[in-house]
């Protein structure tokens, strides 16, 4: 059975830019987990994009939960919360916001058309 030369100072042309390599820095093409039979350069290879392969992988992620349960016997799991930061004194939905007032001034502004 014949053998290949170890071409240690064989070079060889990427498929891909035509640049000149070493042979041992040609890599396989891989395009959609398969290769393309091209010979490309180390630093020119792109990695198979996993985002190409939408629905390849079977994905389930359901949201819903069937027959939910959810916790009927505490009042506190039927109320509505708010934060509301700004103002003074107690809010609608009954938070205190005591000492959170905020104050601002402006200057004039004057607009010009023409």
């Amino acid at each position: 059975m014949s053998r290949f030369a170890s071409g240690k100072h064989s070079f060889g042309f990427c498929d891909l830019t035509g640049f000149r390599y070493n042979t041992k820095d040609l890599v396989p093409e891989i395009v959609n987990q398969r290769p393309t039979g091209f010979l490309v350069g180390r630093d020119v290879v792109d990695k198979d994009q996993p985002q190409l392969q939408l629905g390849k992988v079977k994905v389930d992620d359901p949201k819903a939960i069937r027959n939910p349960r959810p916790d009927r016997s505490l009042e506190e799991s039927r109320e509505l919360f708010a934060f509301d930061p700004v103002g003074g004194g107690v809010t609608a939905f009954g938070s205190v916001t005591v000492g959170l007032d905020i104050e601002s001034k402006s200057g004039t502004v004057t607009v010009v058309t023409t």
